[in-house]
């Protein structure tokens, strides 16, 4: 390998000049080229900005991707310029589990056809997720990895050079005060007029040759000063414009904090969809239920064989059901049910309260307005399994699951 043994050299050695210039000016012991008050907002607004915008990152980062363990193996896959593999989001494979558990139930199964609805849910949940994720890393942590990788990187390698520049810009400053002080000096020295009757004059004209060279060195000085000066003005303006830029790198980070805050705001609005029509979904599926229901009823009445109930389930005419004297109750409902037949009763929890129960009582009344939702009168008979009641709404009367209630009293 080639070396270039007098420019390491020449290297050294300006190292070596800024590090005691820097040192000199940590000590005070040197004087430092100030920047002006409007140059020093633009640094400390760039560093403030890199500062937050690191944070940022970071911590969407984390946000959008909770795993250190693949946020480490998508850096590794990026810096050895691969493509990331698609990875599964966590409702999805949820999902999946769920729709293989209910081939495993039976998908005839009350609970084998809950697990499908709701697996499938899952899996559109998992999908706008990954939709989500997609979309915020390319609106939003690209331009915030740019900057700090592009633009941020380029401001600070001309920061450097700027100050480096400033350290030779004071450097040169205080060779040409020395120079200048050693060349008053010798011009002090060599104003005595010399005495020709010595046998030995010599150190008058030892006096006025180091005031020649003192003058030669405060000119090269000068000359060393204005270049110095020259180069660091021009740093100076690349600088400034660079740092200017922080204003356009807030508004395009502004835009695409917008952009996403739209497609946080559209998932969460894809997931609330999706809940809404999967909570529509099980609530058809009590039905089911009320089947399992009757068929227990059944199969236990006919292992009972010699006992009979005033009113068997199966042959339930709800018109001929009359309420008893006693023990009828209040109960809210709490969730909308659709009735399967004519002997069950539909229920809404937002349908309008029934004005008859105003007038009951006093104390219904009361219970009305201090128990938010909506009240029906509800009452069994034998023979009924205990997962249902009769409920009465004006003139409707019909069988109603113990589930979707809050008895009251």
């Amino acid at each position: 390998m080639d070396f270039n043994v007098k420019k390491l050299a020449s290297g050294a050695g300006v190292f070596f000049t800024r590090a005691v210039q820097f040192t000199e000016e940590k000590f005070g012991q040197a004087e430092k080229t100030e920047l002006d008050a409007h140059f020093e907002n633009l640094l400390s607004r760039a560093d403030c900005t890199k500062l937050w915008t690191e944070k940022i990152y970071r911590q969407t980062e984390a946000l959008l991707q909770p795993n250190p363990s693949a946020r480490i193996e998508e850096f590794l896959y990026e810096k050895l310029d691969r493509k990331v593999p698609s990875r599964i989001t966590n409702g999805e494979l949820l999902g999946q589990y769920m729709q293989d558990a209910a081939k495993e139930f039976g998908p005839g199964t009350p609970y084998g056809s809950t697990l499908i609805e709701v697996g499938e849910c899952e899996r559109r949940l998992g999908a706008a997720e990954r939709e989500f994720l997609q979309t915020s890393a390319i609106s939003f942590l690209t331009p915030l990895r740019n900057f700090l990788e592009g633009d941020w990187r380029t401001i600070s390698k001309e920061r450097r050079l700027l100050e480096n520049l400033r350290l030779d810009l004071d450097a040169c400053k205080t060779r040409l005060k020395k120079a200048k002080v050693a060349e008053a000096k010798a011009g002090c020295d060599g104003e005595m007029a010399p005495d020709f009757q010595e046998t030995r004059p010599r150190n008058y004209v030892l006096s006025a040759s180091a005031s020649a060279l003192w003058s030669e060195e405060v000119d090269k000085a000068e000359h060393e000063l204005r270049v110095a000066q020259t180069e660091f003005d021009r740093q100076a303006e690349v600088t400034r414009l660079l740092l200017e830029g922080i204003s356009s790198t807030h508004v395009n980070h502004l835009r695409c904090l917008h952009e996403f805050v739209e497609a946080q705001a559209a998932y969460h609005k894809q997931c609330h969809f999706h809940m809404q029509e999967l909570q529509k979904e099980l609530g058809r599926l009590p039905n089911a239920f009320a089947l399992n229901a009757t068929h227990t009823i059944a199969t236990t009445g006919s292992a009972t064989e010699g006992l009979s109930s005033p009113v068997e389930t199966d042959t339930l005419k709800i018109e001929e059901v009359q309420a008893p004297a006693t023990g009828t109750r209040k109960a809210k409902v709490l969730y909308d049910y659709d009735a399967a037949d004519s002997s069950e009763l539909s229920l809404l929890a937002d349908e309008d309260t029934n004005p008859s129960l105003l007038s009951e009582s006093p104390a219904c009344t009361l219970l009305l307005f201090l128990t938010p939702g909506r009240l029906i009168t509800v009452y069994t008979v034998p023979g009924m399994d205990s997962d249902w009641l009769i409920g009465e709404r004006g003139n409707q009367k019909g069988k109603v699951p113990v589930t979707y209630l809050e008895l009251l009293s």
